[in-house]
């Protein structure tokens, strides 16, 4: 686990401190109301008292249970700073085109059991394809009636995927439409200087080619001649699919509209490049598929990252040695327990 420069080499240790609150109570109880010496003489134990301090238990108890935590933090071996490991890795970019053009709103896939919308479901689907390739540049091309950039390739993909999230299928701020070839374009545009081992486009759509100024197939000749696979994946149930609308008194309605993929267009495509067509009509068949390209499209690499931790453990176990040493100076000299 890391926290910025902090890394903790064993959390699990951390689960102890859930304990710590059971063994204050049960020590109460079994032994807070124990005598520890007898007096014959209430007076003697009056003028014993007297040259405690009040607050002797508070101080005592804070020495003791920060040892215990001192103690906890030392075992879950935190450690500071930077170092080297050698990885294996992929090595790959990606550039994943997202279709937003309105038509992706139709609500024929679910999450949860509740109906849910293809863009939504294709972000989750996207995210856990994702986080499973930390060590790929990965980059967002976003398209409906024309195609942008939304996130450029990069290893940091948390900035990647707050660019996923803003994205908004039939936003007023892009054009309907689905322009294939001018997302393949976008992505090569971005693939085609890098010499990685492997350099790949995934589309995700769910129309026809209806606007751009790039045919899909010129387009994918391109990616052919620069070496780029093209895995092509339409996304959508078959025969007609639900799609919300507002009628005039605000209230959500639905009417079926028919499901045009242009999956021969596609086919070509993904052909052409090396890559392969995929049709997603669930959550389930759309993880499945990227789960496919995922072991596909694996080139090990060697990849060096750097640490340089100094361990925290022998300070943080001093410290506590300490204060329960003290603690116990104080509870058998100047603050003795008495009745």
């Amino acid at each position: 686990m890391n926290l910025g420069d902090l890394r903790i080499d064993s959390p699990w240790w951390l689960l102890l401190l859930v304990l710590l609150p059971f063994v204050a109570w049960a020590r109460r109880y079994w032994f807070g109301g124990r005598p520890a010496l007898m007096f014959s003489s209430v007076q003697l134990v009056r003028g014993i008292m007297s040259l405690t301090k009040p607050n002797s238990e508070v101080l005592l108890g804070f020495l003791r249970w920060t040892a215990l935590l001192l103690f906890v933090f030392a075992m879950a071996r935190p450690q500071w700073g930077e170092g080297t490991e050698k990885i294996r890795a992929s090595g790959i970019d990606i550039a994943v085109a997202f279709d937003l053009s309105g038509s992706m709103l139709a609500e024929d896939f679910q999450l949860k059991g509740q109906r849910a919308n293809r863009a939504a479901v294709a972000k989750k689907v996207l995210k856990g394809f994702v986080d499973d390739r930390p060590a790929d540049r990965i980059g967002l091309v976003a398209f409906a009636g024309r195609a942008y950039i939304a996130a450029p390739l990069t290893l940091d993909h948390e900035f990647l995927l707050t660019n996923l999230d803003r994205l908004e299928a039939g936003s007023q701020a892009i054009e309907d439409g689905t322009a294939i070839g001018s997302a393949i374009s976008a992505g090569l545009n971005r693939l085609r200087d890098l010499d990685s081992e492997s350099r790949i486009i995934i589309l995700m759509t769910d129309g026809q080619n209806n606007a751009g100024t790039v045919a899909p197939l010129t387009a994918a000749e391109a990616a052919e001649l620069l070496g780029v696979k093209v895995y092509t994946i339409g996304v959508g149930t078959r025969g007609v699919a639900p799609m919300p609308y507002t009628d005039v008194f605000g209230r959500k309605r639905y009417r079926n509209v028919e499901v045009n993929i242009d999956e021969e267009t596609l086919q070509k495509i993904a052909e052409q490049t090396g890559g392969k067509y995929f049709r997603a009509d669930s959550q389930r068949t759309l993880r499945e598929i990227y789960d496919k390209i995922d072991k596909m499209e694996k080139t090990e690499v060697e990849v060096e990252r750097f640490f340089n931790y100094d361990e925290l453990f022998p300070y943080l176990a001093i410290a506590g040695l300490t204060l329960l040493l003290l603690e116990l100076i104080l509870a058998n000299t100047v603050w003795l327990k008495l009745p």
